[in-house]
């Protein structure tokens, strides 16, 4: 019995692992998609494109699943996204940001606003917590590329703003106007990104309770599993023991 449950559970867990890359893939195309109708089919010549492209590609997507989306942005048949920014606080207090991409607004702001009462927060008006957070471009690239002391060097060489190392990545960041030219700059010098994109960033962290922070996990995790949902930030920092805890 017990070597069937465990068959079960690993089964389980494929299938749940299966379906989380499925809409994530989903959620990559449709970044694609609207970046190719918005520009050239070329990444070389569409900065936003080539950003969609580099996540994609950092998180397995097939070549021609990429080819496939980009062709679809160009093509007069591709869906009409409008992207939607949902601002508001979540389980003490804590400022949030949902950025979306959704063929229907109304079924959205639903969704996201029933998301934000069930765990008692509150969705606000745009513009209610963005004051807490910067707009910055943010280029990354594995430990492998260089010191701590390279990458300080490299950052003020092509014009980052600053450059920030943990035991993960080199994070490269830069004012949205400067991003093409810092990212180009950087790849000339150590070839593709490993991620790139202009994305909200907390001016200020708060360490919350773990009560608190287990809440607030469920929260963010109903957003990001909403189709239309392409990711949430917050000015959160969660405990040590929490994160232990989660990743269990």
């Amino acid at each position: 019995m017990a070597g069937h449950s465990h068959a079960h559970n690993v089964m389980f867990k494929k299938t749940k692992a299966n379906a989380a890359r499925s809409k994530l893939f989903s959620k990559l195309a449709r970044e694609i998609i609207v970046a190719s109708k918005m520009g050239l089919p070329d990444p070389d010549h569409n900065a936003r494109l080539r950003a969609a492209v580099i996540a994609a590609k950092s998180q397995s997507m097939p070549k021609d699943v990429i080819e496939r989306a980009i062709k679809k942005g160009q093509g007069g048949d591709a869906e009409s996204y409008d992207e939607i920014r949902y601002e508001g606080y979540g389980p003490g207090g804590v400022a949030l940001i949902v950025e979306c991409l959704t063929d229907n607004r109304t079924r959205t702001a639903a969704d996201v606003r029933a998301a934000f009462s069930k765990f008692g927060g509150q969705l606000g008006e745009t513009g209610s917590v963005g004051f807490m957070f910067d707009r910055n471009g943010v280029i990354t690239y594995p430990l492998d590329k260089g010191s701590a002391d390279d990458m300080l060097e490299l950052a003020l060489e092509v014009g980052a703003d600053e450059v920030d190392t943990d035991e993960e990545e080199h994070e490269f960041l830069c004012s949205p106007e400067n991003f093409t030219a810092v990212r180009d700059a950087l790849e000339a010098k150590l070839g593709p990104a490993a991620s790139s994109g202009i994305f909200f960033r907390p001016q200020a962290a708060n360490v919350v309770p773990d009560n608190v922070g287990e809440t607030l996990v469920k929260l963010i995790e109903v957003l990001e599993d909403n189709d239309d949902v392409q990711r949430v930030t917050g000015n959160y920092e969660l405990s040590e023991a929490l994160l232990a805890k989660l990743g269990e």
